[in-house]
């Protein structure tokens, strides 16, 4: 094995434009994911959910190596969000009523039976974690609208907001499936006002 396989460099719909809102069609997709609710910044479960996402990543990624000869970069770490009023999540920015689903892209030639031995790897090592809540899931949301927000997640507001009331509508479009955000920085490594991430919205032709 020579070179790390970078999964998302072969998905066009991992690459976005800062200030442009793109019509794509995202293909279905395989994750890694594990759902909780409340404020990220605060809750204890949000903590608990990556600390159990990404040691089963990582630990699928070197049997992969290790078993396949396919070594690979772990994709970024992606999120659904959605909230019973989602004014709370696109204006109000009110992270208390927020549900989430954190996601790793999975790559295609992982089997799930490699993702059970690397969970139960993961759990020997954190048996008191919520490694068993992780589960392989697939992600079929075709037809989306998506941006790039450079900056703070706080600020991702008024860009979520044009997306949902001006783009969408003025394209004859609706809103259908769930928020999702790509996490293209690392925001322990990543000062704010260079964070970069995707917001993606699934839609449907009115």
């Amino acid at each position: 094995m020579n070179d790390k396989i970078d999964v998302k460099k072969d998905l066009a719909t991992y690459h976005a434009r800062r200030g442009r809102f793109d019509v794509v069609t995202v293909p279905c997709l395989r994750y890694l994911a594990i759902d909780g609710q409340g404020d990220p910044n605060t809750s204890s479960e949000y903590a608990a959910a990556l600390s159990a996402l990404y040691p089963i990543a990582y630990a699928t990624k070197f049997a992969s190596k290790r078993e396949l000869g396919l070594d690979y970069v772990v994709p970024p770490l992606e999120g659904l969000w959605w909230a019973d009023d989602m004014a709370a999540f696109t204006v109000a920015r009110n992270k208390t009523r927020w549900n989430w689903t954190m996601m790793i892209l999975v790559p295609d030639w992982i089997t799930a039976d490699a993702i059970e031995t690397a969970r139960a790897s993961a759990q020997r090592k954190d048996p008191a974690g919520r490694t068993q809540d992780v589960t392989l899931r697939t992600l079929d949301e075709g037809l989306c609208v998506q941006t790039l927000h450079v900056g703070s997640f706080d600020d991702e507001g008024p860009v979520l907001d044009a997306l949902h009331h001006q783009f969408i509508p003025d394209n004859d479009l609706l809103l259908t499936g769930t928020h999702h955000e790509v996490y293209l920085s690392d925001p322990r490594r990543t000062a704010p006002h260079r964070l970069r991430t995707i917001l993606r919205q699934p839609v449907i032709r009115a």
